[in-house]
């Protein structure tokens, strides 16, 4: 296993780390858990630069990347929802959109579709998200605002990859059914074999 997809792993194992910091009791939980969640975003940076410099992007890393920031910001949005820090309808407007993208991203994946790598619009929206997750634990007085805008801009980007999802599968079967000229479907799959 390579070192991005170690420090991909390291992001996975710092979620029960989170749980527990956030749930003590201690002086300071708060800030402290608030420092695990930093610590994981730099992971999350960190390992994308690497294996984008060194050329050690991988399938399973592709995968497991988004699947990492997924679970500690789910943990974290329950974990605000629980003591009241967020109300639900907007915690309900989170799981709705990530929940959607996910079923829907791993549905046509099963069914051979192309799926949209990954890019600046996503990796925006989660740093747009871990602001409002450092307004809200240091009790911003914007910050259930601020938290709202992040929500309908993360809606945006999830139209705009749909869009990018059907014109990318749509080019897809057009060159598949391309025929060349003075031939035939069949001389075209021999010449791609």
């Amino acid at each position: 296993m390579n070192l991005p997809n170690l420090l991909t792993m390291l992001r996975f194992a710092l979620v029960p780390v989170y749980i527990a910091v956030f749930a003590s009791d201690t002086s300071g939980h708060m800030k402290w858990a608030f420092l695990v969640i930093v610590i994981a975003g730099l992971t999350d940076i960190l390992d994308g630069y690497l294996a984008r410099k060194y050329g050690q992007v991988t399938m399973v890393g592709s995968m497991l990347d988004p699947l990492a920031d997924k679970t500690m910001m789910i943990t974290v949005i329950l974990s605000l929802l629980i003591t009241g820090h967020i109300p639900w309808s907007a915690g309900a407007a989170i799981f709705i959109r990530d929940a959607g993208m996910i079923v829907g991203s791993a549905f046509f994946h099963f069914r051979g579709k192309k799926t949209v790598p990954a890019n600046w619009m996503g990796k925006l929206t989660t740093i747009l998200y871990y602001l409002a997750i450092l307004f809200i634990f240091f009790e911003m007085p914007f910050a259930r605002t601020y938290l709202w805008g992040v929500i309908a801009f993360s809606f945006v980007t999830s139209f705009i990859y749909i869009f990018l999802f059907v014109a990318l599968n749509k080019d897809e079967e057009a060159d598949a059914g391309a025929v060349p000229s003075g031939g035939s479907h069949n001389d075209s799959k021999q010449a791609k074999l």
